[in-house]
């Protein structure tokens, strides 16, 4: 029987695993900023989304967040019930679910814009460090879009 090489399957040379931990992290630390405006994290980000565009279908949301429907519809649920957006069929085509901000979502905008200068201090690094880290996050999730 031949000797396998495990090497591999150590958690100190895997990708994933301190991609999965700062993660986790990250989200812990905005928590305290999130809870100021009752927001959870995956609230927030769409949020943001909203704030660059204000109209959406909710696939195009999904698409741009990675995340699905079965995700999205809970928050976009709880969103709406605390007056931010507004979700309404497509007069065009009824299987399309067209997300709106409203000016209580956009108001809620300043009360979060502190939010990302307050991560950067929990974070500690080097604004040049954040920039190629990003750089190499988006050319990573690249990979994952659609074709």
């Amino acid at each position: 029987m031949e000797s396998q090489n495990y090497e591999q399957l150590k958690l100190s040379n895997q990708l994933c695993f301190p991609l999965y931990v700062c993660s986790k992290e990250i989200v812990r630390r905005y928590k305290p900023f999130l809870d100021e405006v009752d927001l959870t994290y995956t609230q927030y980000i769409a949020m943001m989304a909203f704030w660059e565009k204000s109209e959406m279908n909710v696939k195009d949301l999904g698409k741009r967040l990675f995340l699905d429907s079965g995700t999205l519809t809970p928050v976009l649920k709880t969103l709406e019930s605390k007056g931010f957006i507004t979700r309404e069929r497509s007069k065009e085509d009824e299987r399309n679910l067209i997300v709106r901000v409203t000016d209580e979502g956009m108001a809620l905008r300043d009360k979060c814009a502190s939010i990302p200068s307050k991560m950067g201090c929990c974070v500690h690094m080097e604004p040049e460090d954040a920039h190629a880290l990003k750089s190499i996050l988006d050319k990573f999730l690249m990979n994952f879009q659609e074709k």
